[in-house]
């Protein structure tokens, strides 16, 4: 048997890591038809405490835990609250393939924040791409002919705010410590949802609160699995990977929730799919970008407490990095 190549190995832990996050929104989308959005994030994030805990034990600096700059940490950790609480809404009232689809719009507008805080410059074929997948997402939506519901809505804020946290992080990461970029989000989430606890709690059955722990872990599992995509394949490769949800929205949508998706939401899907792939595809060439905003955008919008992969992918190729200078010193 052919051994796999690094990239095909880095494919494959990919369609792993996105096929258990598909299986964690499920989870999200059943609870949500009875609990509030802000009980399910922060539940979730309580019970994920532990387990990042855990990845952070092995992180050997003894620099402190205040951010080197406070005010983009600020807007991260206020992106990555709105972020959670709006993906977790869409979820629970929107078709699972709907939700996807909108929420692959945020590659779309991660590249058009680079403009004024990066100081990319996007030439006129990302543009392009850029307009013609803003216009799959008016596919999607139908203004004018489909009412736009409150999910609708939720699913926008998300996408925007998960590429307003993802370009912060492109800016100050290199800076920041990666338990400062993990940490924050969790505990702002923590804060703000515990302060509506008393207004939207609703008892929860031992099984339900379960399910909730499930969430908690399947994001952290999926978390893994992304970890050891990117530390195998080129990213070019992995990230166009997260397209495979829609595949498991349309599966676990039809023979879980009984959802019927229209053909317009697939066109639209694949528009704004295709603009993605061919941006990340032109990052990857020679050149053709200073920054590669979006090729190195790791995360996903919507994972509990507002976790973001990317910092522990960049502590692993730091780690990776340092461990190959000692060897070629040895």
């Amino acid at each position: 048997m052919a051994k796999l190549t690094p990239n095909a190995k880095g494919a494959i832990l990919a369609l792993i890591a996105f096929a258990i996050f598909a299986t964690h929104d499920v989870i999200v989308k059943s609870l949500g038809g009875t609990y509030s959005p802000f009980q399910i994030v922060f539940f979730s994030v309580l019970l994920g405490f532990p387990l990042v805990t855990l990845m952070l034990i092995q992180d050997a600096s003894r620099d402190t835990l205040r951010p080197r700059h406070p005010y983009w940490m600020a807007l991260r950790t206020g992106a990555a609250v709105v972020t959670g609480a709006s993906a977790f809404y869409a979820f629970a009232h929107l078709p699972l393939a709907q939700t996807y689809a909108i929420l692959f719009a945020s590659p779309l507008l991660i590249t058009i924040l680079a403009i004024p805080i990066l100081g990319e410059r996007v030439r006129l074929r990302r543009g392009l791409a850029v307009a013609v997948g803003l216009a799959g997402v008016l596919i999607v939506l139908r203004p004018g002919q489909a009412d736009l519901s409150a999910g609708h809505i939720a699913a926008m804020v998300a996408a925007v705010g998960g590429a307003i946290s993802s370009i912060i992080v492109r800016k100050i990461g290199p800076e920041e410590r990666s338990a400062v970029l993990l940490l924050y989000p969790m505990i702002g989430n923590f804060v703000v949802m515990g302060c509506a606890m008393p207004f939207v709690y609703v008892p929860m059955p031992f099984a339900d609160f379960a399910a909730l722990g499930v969430i908690a872990l399947l994001a952290f599992i999926a978390m893994i699995f992304q970890i050891l995509a990117y530390r195998n394949g080129e990213a070019v490769i992995v990230a166009p990977m997260q397209y495979s949800q829609i595949i498991w929205a349309s599966i676990f949508g039809y023979f879980i929730f009984n959802e019927q998706v229209d053909a317009m939401t697939y066109i639209g899907a694949g528009v704004i799919i295709l603009s993605g792939i061919y941006i990340v595809v032109r990052e990857s060439a020679p050149n053709a970008s200073a920054n590669t905003p979006v090729l190195r955008t790791r995360s996903r919008a919507g994972t509990f407490g507002g976790l973001r992969v990317g910092a522990l992918i960049r502590r692993a190729q730091r780690n990776q990095k340092r461990a190959d200078d000692i060897n070629e010193d040895r």
